[in-house]
């Protein structure tokens, strides 16, 4: 068979300049599906993971997408809402289209052994949307050569723990000026509003209707803001006055990490992704590093950490022989060898449990115990929405409007409850303004006017 009798299978892909390894990773691995499969072949497109979702939509109105497309989590009410040439969703749920088959092309169907936490944000209105391969959460990384020389023999789990060490930091002669950092990021907000029970949106976050409300005054988030603001207030939080929006996200948290690794902070709140890197920060510098789960409020039940990261999406109005090309390449992509290689070298946690049982199996978690802790934390969560996590339409904008507010609180003393309310009625807008675009209520063509990402 030559190349031109191939099924081809167009697979567009997220070039993030600083994580390279996913697209260079998947395209070996569609030349191994390629060899396992000659029939097809994996067509692997890089695209700058800020224009993406712009261009799969430009290629879906010419009636042309991929066969499968990369998200980030925050885009995946964007991509619910990118239409097809047909007028209809452009995607369909990677669930719907397995229709409860066992294998597909011979390749084994693993959606029922994604870790749950994964699962359980792209499952909407009953469904698998998008299949899942790169997942992480936040974390605390302590160096805990500087919490025992100030006195404090375990790592803080609460809020309250984290005062007390940082108080403890503080007395300690020659210790660094600030205890703790962690970006100013719309990531971290979703995490302590979520760890609280509490949700960004009405409809269960965007779960059971589409998000039509958004708070970013509740209850949950002004006791974060509040604790988050009397940290910096006391000097024991450092900000490095860099918001993580736009074109300074990556910026901002890179200097969160220079601060721990120079040790002028003793602690850090980063993702699960920076396990490996955080610890060898340590090693480099000649002090302990350990993980451990993100700090909680200790004064309300704990409802669960969320996810980030990203997922496939498959297209729908493919002939049959390309979508089970497709959704064969999907599951050979979390294959448990191939999902536990991916961790290793990414540092994203492994995506089955079968991955993860491989990589126990073989002794990885014993020796590393740091890629251990990103797993448990997802899986303490309870599965509410808050757990799960929002979904929600022009969530980036949303989110520079949460770190605007927190920046005008850390650098410039306002007040949280006020800012706060302020910034609900600015993300409302932008809410208002993108589902009236989704929905044909505002002029222009039906379908979504921001394609952010973030």
């Amino acid at each position: 068979m030559n190349s031109r009798e191939k099924v081809v299978v167009r697979v567009w892909l997220n070039d993030y300049p600083v994580v390279p390894l996913f697209l260079t990773e998947t395209k070996e691995l569609a030349r191994r599906f390629g060899e396992a499969h000659p029939e097809y072949e994996i067509e692997v497109r890089g695209c700058d993971f800020l224009e993406l979702p712009r261009r799969v939509a430009e290629a879906a109105r010419r009636g042309d997408p991929p066969a499968i497309v990369q998200n980030f989590y925050t885009s995946t009410q964007l991509a619910r809402d990118i239409l097809g040439a047909d007028g209809g969703p452009l995607f369909t749920p990677v669930g719907r289209a397995v229709a409860g088959r066992e294998w597909i092309l011979g390749e084994p169907v693993v959606l029922d052994d994604l870790v749950p936490a994964a699962r359980d944000y792209y499952t909407i209105d009953g469904e698998l949307a998008a299949m899942p391969p790169l997942t992480s959460t936040t974390l605390l990384y302590a160096n805990t050569t500087l919490l025992r020389a100030a006195g404090v023999t375990e790592v803080p789990r609460t809020w309250h723990e984290v005062e007390a060490a940082a108080k403890a930091v503080a007395a300690l002669r020659g210790g660094p000026e600030h205890a703790i950092t962690w970006p100013n990021h719309g990531w971290i907000f979703q995490q302590a509003v979520a760890q609280q029970g509490g949700l960004l949106a009405d409809h269960g976050n965007g779960r059971s209707g589409r998000a039509e409300t958004v708070d970013l005054a509740s209850d949950e988030m002004l006791a974060f803001a509040e604790w988050w603001a009397r940290l910096h207030r006391e000097g024991h939080y450092l900000y490095t006055g860099v918001r993580a929006a736009g074109t300074d996200t990556y910026r901002a948290w890179e200097e969160n990490y220079a601060a721990f690794a120079g040790q002028r902070t003793a602690l850090v709140l980063s993702t699960s992704v920076e396990a490996e890197r955080m610890v060898g920060a340590g090693r480099e510098g000649g002090f302990t590093v350990v993980a451990s789960p993100m700090p909680c409020n200790g004064e309300v039940p704990y409802a669960g950490n969320l996810i980030g990261g990203d997922s496939l999406w498959l297209s729908g109005g493919l002939d049959d022989a390309t979508q089970d090309g497709a959704l064969a390449f999907l599951q050979f992509m979390v294959h448990p060898a191939n999902a536990a290689e991916r961790h290793r070298t990414s540092g994203f946690i492994p995506i089955t449990r079968a991955s993860a049982d491989l990589l126990e199996e073989e002794g990885w978690f014993d020796a590393n115990p740091h890629h251990r802790v990103a797993l448990d934390q997802l899986a303490a969560g309870d599965g509410s929405p808050a757990a799960r996590g929002a979904l929600l339409g022009d969530f980036v904008g949303i989110q520079d409007v949460m770190t605007a507010a927190m920046h005008d609180v850390l650098a410039h003393g306002a007040e949280p409850a006020a800012r706060l309310t302020r910034a609900t009625a600015e993300a409302q807008a932008l809410l208002d303004d993108y589902n009236a675009h989704c929905l044909g209520t505002a002029p222009g063509p039906r379908g979504p006017n921001r394609f952010r990402v973030g």
